[in-house]
């Protein structure tokens, strides 16, 4: 055997035992609120976690630490209970932030200006204090992806499209947040876009909870890189 072909087979062995970074085993841990902690309202059908574990690969491993009502208050606690093991992190938080403050959409105002002063005044509540939680989920040094607040399925047309528009001003200092920290995101208003997906107003449904999970997966095994945004939408 000539030279060249026993470096090249050699080479060959040697890439073939190297490890592929995307099938290494990983360990996501879901921080957060009920986004992900929806067990209580799919009716008995899989949660965001089951079809995690089922999506998951053989060797690999999913973990529910967000709960149900957390803010970004609560988010500390949750990372005190970090697994040894854990190498992703996934954080869902900031609709009960939202939800603390949707007295706004009925307080009386002045003009366009009050109001979206009122509102922008509530989002410069919620920015640094979700920045805080970015940092500390960054202290932990490992691989962090950030998602955005979905829409809802409200049955009131006029109080949803309102909710929808105060909402998106939460959700744009979330994805500056992402700009700034250089993280991924997934845009859970792509991914939750059917009435199908809520299983209520404000929480997913067993259908909505395998599509974020879908898109979970999607975003860190790195299968969504490449498709020309930052902010990924889902699988469909």
């Amino acid at each position: 055997m000539n030279t060249s072909r026993r470096t090249f087979l050699h080479q060959s062995v040697a890439l073939a035992a190297t490890p592929n970074p995307a099938a290494a085993a990983r360990h996501v841990v879901l921080l957060g609120d009920s986004i992900f902690d929806n067990g209580a309202y799919t009716g008995g059908e899989p949660d965001v976690i089951a079809h995690l574990r089922r999506l998951t690969p053989q060797g690999s491993t999913a973990t529910l630490l967000a709960r149900d009502g957390a803010t970004t208050g609560g988010i500390p606690a949750q990372l005190a209970r970090l697994p040894r093991d854990a190498t992703h992190l996934v954080l869902s938080v900031g609709g009960n932030d939202a939800l603390q403050r949707q007295g706004l959409l009925q307080a009386p105002a002045r003009s366009v200006a009050e109001a979206i002063e009122m509102l922008a005044g509530a989002v410069g509540e919620f920015e640094p204090a979700y920045r805080k939680i970015i940092d500390a989920c960054l202290a932990q040094r490992l691989p962090l992806v950030i998602s955005t607040i979905y829409s809802g399925n409200f049955s009131d047309a006029r109080y949803g499209k309102l909710a929808r528009n105060a909402v998106a001003l939460f959700n744009d200092a979330i994805i500056r947040t992402a700009l700034d920290y250089k993280l991924k995101a997934i845009d859970l208003r792509a991914v939750c876009a059917r009435p199908e997906d809520y299983a209520n107003p404000i929480e997913p449904s067993s259908i909505g909870a395998a599509r974020i999970a879908r898109a979970i997966v999607a975003v860190v095994s790195g299968s969504a890189e490449g498709r020309g945004a930052l902010l990924f939408g889902g699988v469909t």
